[in-house]
């Protein structure tokens, strides 16, 4: 058996406000939104929607915690439970896991950095059926149902093709206009003053000084206790409004949620094995005045220690890759190329290998995590120095929102300019690639720049700090 069971074309309804519809009439709880800003580009066409939880992986804890899994070992099992399924479909993507991966995973890969414990699972990942698939650019959506049921991964025809009836029935009911994004109040705090920021840059630069460090990737966290009853939908909304992105993303699950405007794709793996990586490197803000936005552009462009830092990530992304990749295989068809995006200008390089055929998708992540443009080189001595500083645990941010596919294809982002929800309480984190030239004031303001469209999803933004003000 194989391939999509059920499927059905539906017309077209924007994938957040389809999302709020369904979570107001079944809740949110597991709900999985892969968005895209949909802008035509190539990495932009499909966004997905699935919110009814068939099963979970979930995993918390360190190696040496006897209650503790593997979340590499877990999604190894997970795709090996729904791989009878895989096959060909209206979609890139017609089925598996969904869900994030946490930064500190990486203690079950390299024990020597002093990993911090997130309030979040490692990992969790849901399997859903149906799942809805959003084509941006034919602007339609297909419903797929394998007919899944918790007790059986077997597949059931009679199921699915029930399931694709009714969610076709329901599409007449759901509204079709975009729904109008709900005020959020909250206050913020910093929980790195900016000026604890840029001394701790100049510690960065210190080491590397010493030779101890190339680069790192330092981060700095807000965080907010929300003031009305935590609606992720509504933050999703308003970030999403905020700050589009072409690897945005919701997961829900248990209290916890990620809530993404991420325009860093980490790895793609198709089922025929081959990779692709985009990291992000060099950064400066948008103008309104069309002059100096080109400007800013060419400064970034033509910016020696931007390039650098650009080419640094992308040789140990060569690296990583190396390890499962076939000889000969990894090449960079662009190097440092130039992206704007609607608050900031990036230079985005592109990787590609070739899987070995004895390797899998897992092996890949083993291999590659946590990603090397938001760690630094060398990568675990990087994490460890950062591990030193930050004083919060990253959780999802730095980690990724995914999607494992029952036919092994692999989709994922790098979680950056994102929000962490955990109960009431809102974190929001950015970072800067710091290497030995950087100018700590200027990575501080950079760092503001990131996080600006984070805390403007609240209406009560009032940034504190004691002793200091916000940049």
């Amino acid at each position: 058996m194989s391939g999509i069971l059920a499927a059905a074309r539906l017309s077209w309804r924007d994938p957040w406000a389809t999302a709020r519809c369904v979570a107001a009439l079944e809740g949110n709880d597991g709900l999985v939104l892969l968005d895209q800003d949909s802008d035509g580009a190539s990495t932009s066409r499909w966004a997905y929607l699935g919110w009814r939880v068939i099963r979970q992986l979930r995993c918390r804890g360190f190696p040496g915690d006897p209650q503790a899994r593997d979340p590499f070992a877990e999604l190894a099992a997970g795709l090996q439970a729904v791989a009878h399924l895989g096959g060909e479909g209206p979609a890139p993507f017609n089925g598996g896991w969904m869900g994030w991966l946490a930064y500190e995973a990486g203690a079950w890969i390299e024990s020597r950095p002093t990993w911090k414990q997130p309030d979040e699972p490692l990992l969790w990942a849901a399997l859903h059926d149906p799942l809805l698939a959003f084509d941006l650019r034919q602007r339609h959506v297909w419903v797929l149902s394998h007919g899944l049921t918790p007790g059986s991964l077997a597949g059931n025809r009679a199921l699915a093709e029930q399931r694709v009836a009714a969610v076709g029935s329901l599409w007449q009911q759901l509204p079709t206009a975009v729904l109008p994004s709900i005020p959020v109040s909250g206050r913020w705090h910093w929980c790195t003053e900016p000026r604890r920021f840029a001394d701790q840059v100049r510690q960065v630069k210190r080491w590397i000084a010493a030779g101890d460090l190339f680069q790192a990737n330092l981060s700095c966290c807000c965080e907010a206790t929300l003031a009305d009853a935590a609606d992720p939908m509504a933050l999703y909304g308003l970030l999403r409004q905020a700050s589009p992105a072409p690897f945005a993303g919701l997961a829900i699950s248990a209290g916890d949620a990620v809530i993404s405007a991420s325009p860093e794709r980490f790895l793609r793996a198709g089922a025929d094995g081959w990779i692709e990586t985009r990291p992000i490197k060099g950064t400066r803000p948008r103008a309104r005045d069309p002059a100096l936005d080109a400007d800013l552009a060419v400064e970034l462009i033509t910016s020696p220690k931007d390039r650098a830092e650009n080419v640094m990530i992308v040789d140990l992304l060569r690296n990583d890759l190396g390890r499962v990749c076939v000889p000969g295989s990894i090449r960079v068809p662009v190097l440092a190329g130039h992206e704007p995006y609607r608050q900031v200008h990036h230079l985005t390089s592109v990787v590609e290998g070739q899987l070995r055929p004895d390797h899998n998708v897992v092996d890949l992540l083993r291999a590659c995590w946590p990603g090397g443009s938001i760690s630094g080189a060398p990568k675990v001595r990087a994490c460890r120095r950062l591990a030193e500083l930050e004083p919060v645990a990253r959780g999802p941010y730095c980690g990724s929102l995914f999607q494992l596919g029952c036919d092994g294809q692999w989709d994922s982002s790098i979680v950056i300019r994102s929000l962490m929800l955990h109960g009431q309480r809102l974190r929001a984190h950015a970072g800067c690639g710091i290497v030995a030239d950087s100018d700590p004031d200027a990575e501080t303001a950079e760092m503001a720049v990131k996080i600006a469209a984070l805390r403007s999803v609240l209406s009560d933004r009032v940034y504190q700090s004691p002793g200091s003000t916000a940049p």
